[in-house]
Parts: C-alpha cells; structure tokens; sequence
C-alpha cells in the first residue's frame, strides 16, 4: 500500500509540475529577461527582434528584401511612368524694334544691314522726339556791351552764324551751331576756345517723325549692337533697342 501512495503522489507532483510547465509559471532557461524596465519579466517570443517582426509592414518589408536582387522597391513603385517631355518651342518669335532714326535714308541703310544678315526688316513712321544733334553756345553775359564785344570776337575768328535764343533751362545763350556729325562739333569748339571764350556743350532733340525698322529675333539670336546699324559718314545717331510694340502703325 505504501507503495502505491508513493507513486500516486509522484504522478500527482508529475501533473502539478507540467501544468506549471505549460503556464509559463517555470520559464525555460533560454528565457530572454529585459532589465531596461525595472521589475520586468519578458519572454523570449516577446523579444524587441520578435516584437519588431510583428509590427505592421514588417512583413512586407521582409518580402520586399527578399525579392530580386535584395533590392527594396522604389517610393514611387506602382505609381505611371512619366510621359514623354513637352516639345521644345522653336515657334516662338522675339520681335525688336531699332531706332528712333531721323530720316528715312538712315532707316534704309540699317534695315539693308539687317537683310544681308538674313533677317526681314520692316520699316515703321511715328510720331516722336529724335536726337538732333550736338548743340554748342556760349552763356549770354548780362550786360548789352558784353554781348555785342563777345558777337565781334566771333565774327573776326570765322564764326558768323552766331545767334541768341533760349538755350538749356531757357537761359539765353548765344548759338554757335548744331551738329551732327562729333568732328564738326569738336572743330566748332576748339575754334571758339582760341578766341579766349569757353563754349558749352548739350544735346538737342527735336519732335517729328522718326523712323523705326521691327525684325524678329530667332531663338538662339543675342540683342543687336546699335553701333552696327549705323552708316559709316561719320553723323552721330543716338539708337536704342526695345521690344515691338504691342500695336502700331504697319510696317513699310
């Protein structure tokens, strides 16, 4: 009898142990413990490897680095592909316009320049203030016999188109000519100066019709120097280059 008590307990201690067992009461001894918590008990399933594993997009993330070549998939992947790039605009014209010129022979000659540089001048009249030329005077002393000395001293050096009116901010001068061509101006300048007298210098505009010439620039062309536009006779012409205007007189 005494035997049979013995083994009745010792299975009944068996099955008290594996019920133990199977509740995690008795960990295994490959247990992981994490101390980072204080008081903390953690199984080896519950591991941070085991717990990264079950986040969500772990998985695909694994099937990701095991697909072709190991390589994860790009950000845009599944996204259409782009389509062809826009083509490039070789239509599109930049049209400038030369000038102010002060008569039409000027405009000829610069819109000949440009034909034989393969573009199609259009010449154009309007209504506006052009470059007249280079304006040399004398200040007109206040006293009447200082006028009339400063006249004969012109007049015995050779100058004897001498003559009063309003002159820059509308202060009488003494005119002593206006020139277009600057080796002219300078002469008339120099030759006042031996007589002891010291001449100004101004440009003068005048209001009329001036003329412009329009060309359309091609994609890869660089703005015109104006200095090329000119004639070679030596006259000064003040040009500038702006864009076509929006609406205007027609061509000619």
């Amino acid at each position: 009898m005494s035997y049979l008590k013995s083994l009745v307990f010792l299975l009944a201690l068996a099955n008290v142990g594996y019920f133990l067992w199977t509740r995690g009461i008795a960990a295994p001894r490959n247990s992981f413990v994490d101390y980072s918590t204080p008081n903390s008990l953690k199984l080896a399933s519950e591991a941070p490897a085991a717990a990264s594993a079950s986040q969500p997009g772990a998985a695909n993330l694994s099937a990701a680095v095991d697909g072709a070549d190991g390589a994860l998939p790009s950000a845009t992947a599944g996204a259409s592909p782009p389509g062809p790039p826009p083509a490039l605009l070789t239509d599109v014209k930049r049209c400038i316009t030369v000038g102010p010129f002060p008569d039409v022979a000027e405009a000829a000659h610069a819109a000949a320049t440009l034909r034989s540089g393969g573009y199609e001048p259009r010449q154009r009249v309007t209504e506006g203030e052009v470059w007249a030329g280079v304006w040399v005077y004398l200040a007109l002393p206040p006293s009447a016999g200082a006028v009339e000395q400063i006249h004969a001293k012109l007049k015995a050096g050779g100058v004897e188109d001498a003559l009063e009116m309003p002159g820059p901010n509308d202060k009488p001068v003494i005119s002593l000519g206006l020139f277009s061509e600057s080796r002219r101006a300078q002469a008339r300048v120099t030759q006042v100066q031996s007589l002891g007298l010291n001449p100004g210098v101004a440009d003068r505009n005048r209001t009329g019709d001036v003329y412009w010439v329009d060309i359309d620039l091609k994609p890869t062309d660089s703005l015109l120097n104006p200095a090329d536009l000119q004639s070679e006779n030596g006259r000064i012409v003040r040009l500038e280059v702006k864009a076509c205007p929006v609406t205007g007189s027609p061509a000619t």
